[in-house]
């Protein structure tokens, strides 16, 4: 069962009715018990950094997700502030993050290489993607792979080899994917990127992460 965290941020809905049209069962739920029994987990998540964080401690359900991802390895995604959530930190509010990849969530005019001061933000629309390494997760992806981001920060990894995907925005190369054992965190919505979305998620809902090198996690 793929398991859908509701932390009351997020289009939930979109990515439930995706996987049940790829054929699978998909639930979304807060409840410690359901999370602590999914076979995959999906971290969703639109808006604030902080908020999600609060949120997620308020909902009582940080302990479960340690323990699903860190311990028991769980297939986990996370999607848009999702995946920001899995970093360490984000310059978007004080909360410290989940910090299961090392890797620091910044805002797009700031960090190692800024967005240009004439681009507009948050960034929104289709962005052509480009692989950094094969993984499972981009399987067959159909060719000129593009997806439909909505985004003001976007995530630094500290390790390089943990990048997955990458994308241009603005003068900025940035972080579009990373991956790291059982972690894959996607900073686009696949739930509306068509064809492109569905066959990630699809991937996602076969894969098996011992495919992959085991986590590091920080």
């Amino acid at each position: 069962m793929i398991v859908i965290v509701n932390y009351e941020m997020g289009n939930l809905g979109s990515i439930r009715n995706m996987f049940r049209r790829l054929g699978h069962q998909a639930t979304i739920s807060n409840d410690a018990a359901t999370i602590a029994s999914a076979e995959r987990l999906i971290l969703p998540g639109v808006g604030h950094f902080a908020q999600g964080m609060e949120n997620l401690q308020r909902l009582g359900l940080r302990a479960v997700l340690d323990e699903r991802v860190l311990g028991a390895c769980t297939p986990t995604l996370g999607i848009c502030l999702g995946m920001q959530l899995m970093t360490k930190s984000s310059e978007e509010g004080p909360a410290e993050g989940l910090g299961w990849i090392d890797a620091r969530t910044v805002h797009f005019r700031n960090g190692a290489q800024p967005v240009a001061e004439s681009a507009r933000l948050p960034h929104i629309g289709w962005n052509f993607v480009d692989a950094a390494r094969p993984h499972p997760v981009l399987a067959d992806v159909p060719d000129d792979p593009r997806f439909y981001f909505v985004h003001t920060y976007r995530v630094e990894c500290a390790a390089p080899s943990d990048v997955l995907l990458t994308a241009d925005y603005g003068g900025s190369h940035f972080t579009a994917a990373f991956a790291q054992g059982n972690i894959v965190g996607i900073q686009c919505h696949p739930e509306k990127s068509h064809k492109f979305g569905m066959q990630v998620f699809s991937n996602f809902a076969a894969w098996t992460p011992a495919a992959v090198e085991s986590p590091t996690y920080a």
